[in-house]
């Protein structure tokens, strides 16, 4: 009974009062009523052994006729070897049940939206998905889906770099102003510099995190299908920081790429020539700390969000479905990634800066929390908010487009949505 403490205890003392318990069997009951729905596939208001068998078999999980009854019997209160609505609330009230295979299959939200960042919390899949192999086409859709929203939306993102490192008070960088100075100094070409990269670090990143974070929930010891949400957060934290480890110095150049001058390098392999050569090693690292620290605020604001936009539409909406829709889906992902990025931001700010900190001789190396005083003593707070217009004006474009391009590859790679 620990269990029902636990998911219905909102304040968190340890004690299920006569509130919390009425506010559980609320929204136990909702999530139940999803269940019962999607099992009775002839809408008959009962559900019989085949459709037992069927929904499991679905899962991936193949049951005999005799197991099929004996899971009736369980529920049958009235000798009918079905089961209504009302045996099975009264079976499953007092049990809690956060891992519902449908809720999974529709809120996928990381997976499917890309906004240039690459801190968001792995997806959820369902066993069944697993099993039958879809969790890697979705992760091939959403890569290559994040590929062309990023080349989509390079000139953007190569703008709000621009800001982060040379914009101040004393140089005030607009947005037009910023792009007739990139088209002037390269030409129309040069707004896409440093996109290369972006794109190419998509795949090794989302296949680190992805096997990361599948470990590490193995390591938390969890034999449900699907996480809570505070092991969610430890388990894609750690992932992230995992998958980011693995390909920091690729976030380095991209940012090196993306400040070049015209003619400074012929090429990726030889802007990691250079560097390496002036700076060593170590210079693939800078910044390497606020990208760090900054998983835990975008990642737990993103997560925090989405699941309480997600739950409050359930609630109020879902009585059929967990399906939200389109716009549902794309409105509480993009509302919780832009929250995600609003809190990390003077982080990422300071990353950048650090990232594009060449080895002068003589030329000042900060640290981080010096970075951060120097920036808010010459510039105030405000300075570590540089480059956010461009920063959200890509927001609503870049998933617009990974989302569109998104569902057409799963159709070509032959995804099914049950």
């Amino acid at each position: 009974r620990m269990k029902i403490v636990k998911a219905g205890d909102k304040d968190l003392d340890g004690q299920l009062d006569f509130e919390e318990f009425v506010h559980y069997l609320r929204d136990h009951e909702k999530k139940l009523r999803l269940v019962f729905k999607s099992l009775d596939t002839k809408n008959d208001g009962r559900i019989d052994k085949q459709e037992i068998m069927q929904s499991l078999r679905d899962l991936g999980v193949n049951i005999s006729e005799q197991q099929a009854e004996k899971i009736l019997k369980s529920m049958d209160k009235n000798g009918t070897m079905t089961i209504d609505w009302n045996e099975w609330r009264d079976y499953h009230l007092l049990h809690p049940a956060d891992n519902i295979p449908e809720i999974i299959l529709y809120w996928k939200h990381s997976t499917i939206f890309d906004v240039g960042e690459s801190l968001m919390v792995p997806d959820e899949f369902t066993a069944e998905e697993k099993k039958t192999g879809m969790w890697w086409r979705h992760l091939v859709a959403g890569g290559a889906a994040g590929a062309v929203s990023r080349t989509c939306t390079a000139p953007l993102d190569r703008l709000k770099v621009l800001m982060q490192v040379h914009a101040s008070r004393t140089n005030s960088m607009c947005i037009a102003g910023g792009f007739t100075h990139m088209i002037r100094e390269g030409g129309m070409w040069s707004l896409w510099r440093g996109n290369g990269m972006n794109v190419i670090k998509i795949a090794p990143e989302s296949a680190i995190k992805f096997m990361a974070y599948e470990q590490i929930k193995r390591l938390i010891g969890s034999n449900q299908e699907t996480l809570g949400i505070l092991e969610r957060f430890v388990a894609g934290s750690l992932a992230g920081a995992i998958a980011q480890s693995s390909i920091y110095p690729m976030e380095v150049l991209k940012t090196r790429l993306a400040l070049r001058k015209t003619g400074q390098f012929s090429g990726i392999a030889d802007c990691a020539k250079q560097i390496f050569r002036k700076e060593g090693m170590a210079a693939f690292y800078k910044g390497y700390i606020p990208n760090l620290i900054g998983i835990i605020p975008y990642a737990g604001i993103d997560l925090a969000v989405y699941e309480t936009l997600k739950n409050s539409w359930l609630q109020r909406y879902a009585t059929d479905s967990a399906d939200p829709g389109v716009f549902v889906l794309l409105a509480c992902g993009t509302t919780s990634s832009t929250c995600g990025q609003l809190a990390s931001y003077p982080l990422a700010l300071v990353r950048t800066r650090m990232q594009a900190q060449a080895t002068i001789e003589g030329g000042p190396q900060m640290t981080m929390s010096g970075l951060f005083k120097h920036i808010v003593k010459t510039e105030g707070a405000f300075g570590l908010y540089r480059g956010l217009a461009p920063n959200f004006m890509k927001v609503i474009p870049a998933v617009s487009i990974s989302y569109v391009v998104y569902e057409n590859l799963k159709m070509s790679l032959g995804v099914v949505s049950r």
